[in-house]
């Protein structure tokens, strides 16, 4: 597992602060991936088929994942020939336990009840042993138009089968604090997983506006999938192949577009991680 750290933080902003150069002149956009904070990502791509979450189309478009002159990534939701399109990147980097820290501008308090911003740890490979070795932060309404808590933290399995509300928190964050500037991290371990939130930009106790923890002493589950049932799982382990990834998407069983009818984009300044 590699041990890497890049210093610096997301800024993820829900409106527009740059403009789109042509894509010869985007700076980290190379055909299916785009190179930030000193990474290469995997763009997501399913134009012609349906993947999850969703199930979406995740569009490959310039105009819809590209990086700007100050080396800003772009994630869009957006509508093209009458067909809306999500998007997602994937770490080539592997990571594993240790600190996941972003920082995210826009109003993630007042979003649309039916689009889903993820920023989440994931392996193709552990599904038997470790449920995928998923960790989430997810900002979200779930359907529900009059939701006040749009900060999510989670542990999987959840919901895949039986749903496990132990392993889940609807954060109950202040009136605001997730309009303009805030920052979000975890901390992975083998015996514990802790969430924390902050107003402003920065970690700084004194603007703390949301903490979760989860430990040893919940009770194992199990994640189904498929018609295939993982081993019994409490805090499930990054494994060989496990990376961090970004999506953007819609919960296309409520609509198939934003229900707001609108196109979305969050602009993706940097990312930290600091390997345990």
């Amino acid at each position: 597992m590699k041990a890497t750290h890049i210093a610096g933080l997301f800024l993820i902003s829900l409106s527009l602060s740059c403009s789109q150069s042509d894509p010869e002149d985007v700076l980290g956009r190379q055909g299916d991936e785009v190179n930030f904070s000193g990474y290469l990502w995997d763009v997501k791509i399913f134009e012609n088929s349906v993947m999850g979450p969703g199930p979406n189309y995740f569009s490959g478009r310039y105009e819809d994942v590209w990086v700007d002159e100050n080396g800003y990534l772009h994630m869009h939701i957006s509508e093209h020939d009458g067909r809306w399109y999500s998007s997602e990147v994937v770490s080539r980097d592997t990571m594993g336990y240790g600190t996941y820290t972003w920082v995210v501008q826009g109003d993630l308090q007042n979003i649309p009840e039916n689009i889903v911003l993820g920023l989440f740890t994931w392996d193709n490979n552990t599904f038997q042993t470790d449920g995928n070795s998923e960790i989430d932060i997810e900002f979200a309404k779930w359907g529900n138009a009059e939701a006040e808590e749009t900060l999510h933290y989670s542990v999987q399995p959840l919901n895949f089968g039986p749903y496990y509300p132990e392993r889940t928190y609807d954060a109950d964050t202040p009136d605001g604090s997730l309009v303009g500037v805030s920052t979000h991290s975890f901390l992975w371990t083998d015996s514990i997983i802790v969430w924390n939130s902050y107003s402003g930009e920065g970690i700084n106790p004194d603007n703390l506006i949301a903490s979760w923890f989860f430990d040893l002493d919940n009770p194992p589950r199990v994640k189904n999938e498929n018609g295939i049932s993982s081993d019994p799982i409490i805090i499930p382990a990054p494994g060989e192949t496990t990376n961090a990834r970004i999506n953007f998407w819609i919960m296309t069983w409520i609509s198939a577009g934003p229900s707001d009818g609108l196109e979305h984009e969050v602009v993706i300044r940097s990312f930290s991680y600091q390997a345990e």
